[in-house]
């Protein structure tokens, strides 16, 4: 099996979707709430049940699965596509400090793509990891929440906002999830 492919399109994965270059995009707000918007609209409209996630300044994790008749690599690809899109077309559009540098580097990624012809904001690889038992599951949350903490931005995890983890200490966070616990068998 490889590593980086979805083989059970509905069991629960822990993801890991980065910039290229590992730009730092999501340090604003404005496109932070683009992908959170986004992942609204697949919980909403494509059965993508969430269970954990972070956005970091590059990169998101997530522990997501799908419902029939969805298939999660077909969500993934389509939230990549829109978001990548909607990020761009901001990034052009709003007073951007950095825009020419941000569209450079996508620009660069792009070469290296057939499917991208212009800009790639995303790299290809989810770096998918299917999730088969409580304990590995229970790994994978305590990573995402941890993550903004090993950074440096927080000194507790349910204190960084754009992640699950105001969701695990009890908190309403912006985003559903379906919270998993040690309790589940």
């Amino acid at each position: 099996m490889s590593p980086y492919k979805i083989h059970d399109q509905h069991k629960p994965h822990f993801l890991t979707l980065t910039t290229v270059g590992w730009v730092d995009v999501f340090s604003r707000a404005i496109y932070r709430d683009i992908i959170l918007e986004s992942l609204c609209f697949y919980q909403i409209q494509r059965k993508m049940t969430i269970n954990a996630w972070v956005i970091m300044s590059n990169h998101l994790h997530l522990v997501a699965r799908t419902a029939p008749p969805y298939l999660l690599s077909d969500v993934l690809r389509d939230f990549k596509k829109f978001t990548a899109n909607q990020i761009i077309k901001s990034i052009k559009q709003l007073p951007e400090s950095r825009k020419d540098w941000l569209l450079q580097v996508m620009s660069y990624h792009a070469k290296f793509n057939d499917r991208n012809r212009i800009h790639q904001f995303w790299q290809q690889d989810n770096c998918p990891k299917e999730i088969n038992n409580l304990s590995y599951c229970l790994q994978k949350i305590n990573y995402i929440h941890e993550n903004p903490v090993r950074a440096g931005l927080v000194t507790e995890r349910h204190h960084y906002y754009p992640s699950s983890a105001i969701d695990y200490a009890g908190g309403k966070g912006l985003l559903p999830v379906e919270i998993i616990s040690a309790s589940m068998v």
